[in-house]
């Protein structure tokens, strides 16, 4: 996720476009979509992750380009993963929210040179297990990972085979709590709810009926706002404790999240690419448009434009 998270490929919310003619029939030939000469278009592609945060970005993004600058935006969600491999080769423009993969780091901005880094998009990321914060108020050491067994009983469910349950996300997010599990000789069984939404509704659904549970989670995520969780300290995270992931036995780290353009876009992209470089907001920021979308169920769109219309003098220092 982004949880470092893979999930499956689908085009998202791609413009779709109305050819005008001019005089009549004949003069289709010669009148090409505006959009049809890819080397003149104003036309920007960027690459959406399943993650509302990332969704937040984007839509922000989407908007000024269209409103402030004039470009028309398309907008792809491709796997974590398969993304660096468009974003290399120019299918897509540009990546908005990277948890961190040092692989692709190394193979595509440091040898191939094919992707550019576009500097820190001002959010830290972090992974984490979490429980209610009114079970730890009731129960203060459940928040050291030591004192997990104790309570294995009272966080079994159903699907948990008789252990306490770990709750994840979808089977496709990378985490390491399946090792973690075996190698800190936890009594819990990692079950996945199978998707963001659908472990939003579980945890959500937990809190209503104030029962114990334990989740893997991640901020910047909304949710904290509506079910208030604490989390379980994990051994302390040192460089180089996640090499190996059948052996991890630390806490996820503190990732700054990064922003990645295609090269040659980050140098022929003129006021849309120096807009996405200079594009850098706060978790708060996120946060806000997050809720929006995922809470209050507006379109990403009408998310973006009330908080570009409340936000000018932040968006403002961003443009080219």
């Amino acid at each position: 996720m982004g949880p470092r998270i893979r999930t499956t490929a689908l085009v998202a919310a791609v413009s779709s476009l109305a050819l005008l003619t001019g005089c009549g029939a004949a003069d289709m030939t010669k009148q090409a979509s505006p959009f049809a000469n890819a080397e003149g278009a104003r036309t920007v592609t960027l690459s959406v992750q399943s993650w509302v945060g990332a969704q937040a970005n984007v839509a922000v993004a989407q908007y000024l380009l269209e409103h402030e600058l004039g470009y028309r935006v398309d907008t792809v969600q491709i796997d974590e993963v398969p993304a660096w491999d468009a974003l290399s080769q120019g299918r897509v423009d540009a990546l908005l929210e990277d948890w961190g993969h040092p692989d692709e780091e190394q193979r595509y901005v440091e040898d191939k040179k094919t992707i550019l880094n576009a500097g820190d998009l001002g959010v830290t990321g972090h992974i984490g297990w979490y429980v209610p914060t009114y079970f730890a108020k009731a129960h203060p050491d459940v928040t050291d990972w030591k004192n997990l067994n104790k309570y294995a009983d009272q966080m079994r469910t159903p699907e948990s085979g008789g252990k306490g349950q770990l709750m994840d996300g979808s089977p496709s997010y990378v985490t390491n709590d399946k090792a973690l599990v075996k190698n800190l000789d936890l009594d819990y069984q990692v079950v996945f709810a199978g998707s963001e939404a659908a472990q939003i509704t579980q945890i959500k659904q937990f809190a209503k009926e104030k029962k114990p549970f334990l989740t893997y989670w991640y901020s910047p995520q909304w949710l904290f706002e509506k079910v208030p969780m604490t989390e379980v300290k994990l051994p302390e995270y040192k460089e180089g404790c996640d090499a190996d992931p059948e052996k991890v036995a630390c806490a996820y780290p503190h990732t700054p999240l990064q922003k990645y353009l295609n090269a040659d876009f980050a140098k022929s992209g003129g006021d849309a690419a120096a807009l996405l470089k200079n594009f850098r907001w706060t978790t708060e920021d996120q946060n806000e448009v997050s809720l929006m979308i995922a809470d209050q169920k507006m379109s990403p769109q009408e998310a973006a434009k009330k908080w570009v219309d409340a936000h000018e003098s932040d968006w403002k220092k961003w443009l080219p």
